[in-house]
């Protein structure tokens, strides 16, 4: 998660130069943005097969391997078709690591809750750290470079999970912390009706469709923003840095409103007072004022998923 994280706290600063050198408007930037989406979609759909097919510890190493390729695609700054679909293979692989982390957790017994929360913690300390890095990148001739410490994490990242899984099954890593295998269906194609037919899966799939975008857009065009309207400097990337630091500080800060409030009402609350820092942002001519608002936001947004 900490190298998710990474990845997707190091567009906003780039964006600028990205568009820069490839000589694009906001349109065809934007499908750095598309790319990754549809490469995430298909990590998701291909992940219960690869999963029923190989188990856990493979496809979580596999989804390391396309980022490591895609941060070797990216590094080289090729032409822009080739440079898109650097971000579709990330995003397949992001998929594939997303969804078996979140599924491992989530299967751990004793607070759940708890440690998803800071599973997510470290996917917001991978996006707090990025844009650090990447807003000098984006200022130097070699901007493309930035992949390579990407790149570099992703090895070591890709190394650790073999290390510390095996390559074994979600039930054989359980089976070795004592915890008993769960249950499983008749067939790949009885799973995936199975979660089809569940009212609630489609519920929170719209609800992290629409938290995912609104989280994604932030850290993403934050920094552009910045730029154009609010007339910041090349240093407006560390901007981004503060969202996803907010966004780490909430998901572990506070777990303890989320249980003396109440998890269904926190969400509303936490709701209302982002759209209300969303406004300051938009409507008050500050530049200090709107980094302080969109860290703010992070905090806030960061509680509400998971």
């Amino acid at each position: 998660m900490y190298l998710a994280g990474w990845n997707d706290g190091s567009t906003g600063p780039l964006l600028p130069r990205i568009q820069k050198v490839y000589g694009l408007n906001f349109t065809i930037v934007s499908l750095i943005f598309v790319f990754a989406c549809v490469g995430f979609l298909s990590g998701a759909f291909a992940n219960l097969y690869l999963n029923g097919r190989f188990g856990f510890g493979k496809v979580i190493v596999l989804g390391s391997v396309c980022q490591v390729i895609a941060y070797a695609i990216e590094a080289g700054a090729l032409p822009f078709p080739a440079f898109v679909l650097g971000y579709a293979i990330n995003g397949f692989g992001m998929a594939l690591q997303d969804a078996q982390s979140n599924g491992y957790v989530a299967s751990l017994k004793d607070n759940p809750e708890v440690k998803m929360g800071i599973l997510h913690a470290v996917y917001g300390a991978g996006a707090l750290s990025s844009p650090l890095v990447a807003t000098q990148f984006a200022q130097l001739p070699h901007w493309s470079f930035h992949y390579l410490c990407s790149l570099g994490i992703a090895f070591v990242n890709t190394v650790l999970l073999i290390v510390v899984f095996g390559l074994k099954t979600q039930d054989e890593c359980l089976a070795q912390i004592g915890q008993p295998a769960g249950e499983k269906g008749t067939s790949e194609k009885s799973q995936f009706n199975q979660i089809l037919r569940l009212r609630e899966v489609h519920l929170l799939a719209f609800f992290i469709l629409i938290y995912v975008g609104v989280e994604v857009t932030m850290g993403g065009w934050m920094v552009t923003y910045v730029i154009d309207v609010r007339g910041g400097g090349p240093s407006s990337g560390y901007i981004s840095s503060g969202f996803f630091g907010g966004l780490m500080i909430g998901r572990v800060g506070l777990l303890w409103v989320n249980k003396k409030v109440g998890e269904r009402r926190v969400l509303f609350i936490y709701s209302i007072l982002a759209i209300g820092l969303e406004l300051v942002v938009w409507l008050v001519p500050s530049l200090i004022g709107g980094a302080v608002a969109v860290s703010i936001i992070g905090i806030f947004l960061g509680p509400m998923y998971p």
